[in-house]
């Protein structure tokens, strides 16, 4: 996917971005590039793979809930800004907190917030079952998001309790969603939350399936969640 392409396909979406955008997205690729050199970042590096398959995947997000209106968004685990950046960038109104357990990361994105320009930008250093029993961000969000972190019934133990009741919890999801889905709604309904909406789509040019899973938080979390690092993931609600 060309910037031409890039730029088309969003516009079809009713996003139109500006020059400035354009811009931030082109250093965002430059700096991926950079530092994808000294610590793993991304297998993909290819200019058109990359707005392709993290830019335009990211921002899908934004196709099917209502990003316009200024929201508070956690990323959990956003690794290189995955889908988090590329969507503050097209939403910069925006305000971004990113958790993620490797400082290098937080190194990177704390460098790219300064190149792009970005404003009300947090990133935070933490695993994300110790970052969900602190209570300076437990149920703290309107908006959660997760892209490819884990299986849903783990996704939902990390992501859910950081939402406020009455916001919402996005998982963009590759093949296997239906699955993921299924085998989660015992942790979905545990943990506060209730599937709202779900949308399969295919990227252009390339056609890969993707899945926009949107979870309403309708009650709050029960206190023990999240466990102690690492056990959802060993011993998932299930």
């Amino acid at each position: 996917m060309n910037i031409e392409q890039f730029t088309k396909s969003l516009q079809e979406k009713g996003i139109a971005l500006t020059s400035t955008q354009l811009d931030q997205y082109e250093k965002y690729y430059e700096t991926l590039v950079e530092w994808n050199e000294k610590i793993n970042l991304t297998a993909i590096t290819e200019k058109s793979d990359v707005y392709l398959k993290h830019f335009y995947d990211s921002i899908a997000a934004a196709f099917y809930y209502d990003f316009t209106k200024p929201f508070h968004l956690c990323d959990v685990g956003a690794g290189a800004g995955f889908p988090s950046i590329p969507l503050k960038i097209a939403f910069p109104h925006i305000q971004l907190t990113i958790v993620d357990s490797l400082n290098k990361r937080i190194s990177f994105l704390t460098h790219l917030a300064n190149t792009l320009n970005l404003e009300n930008v947090q990133f935070v250093h933490d695993r994300a079952e110790t970052f969900g029993v602190n209570p300076n961000y437990r149920e703290q969000f309107d908006v959660v998001t997760a892209r490819a972190v884990a299986r849903m019934s783990v996704l939902s133990e990390l992501c859910l309790p950081l939402v406020k009741v009455g916001g919402h919890f996005i998982a963009l999801k590759a093949i296997h969603a239906e699955e993921e889905l299924k085998a989660g709604q015992k942790a979905i309904t545990t943990l506060g939350g209730k599937l709202e909406n779900q949308f399969t789509f295919t990227l252009p040019i390339e056609e890969f399936e993707r899945t926009i899973i949107v979870i309403k938080k309708e009650k709050q979390t029960p206190k023990k969640y999240p466990r102690k690092p690492g056990t959802p993931g060993k011993a998932p609600i299930e």
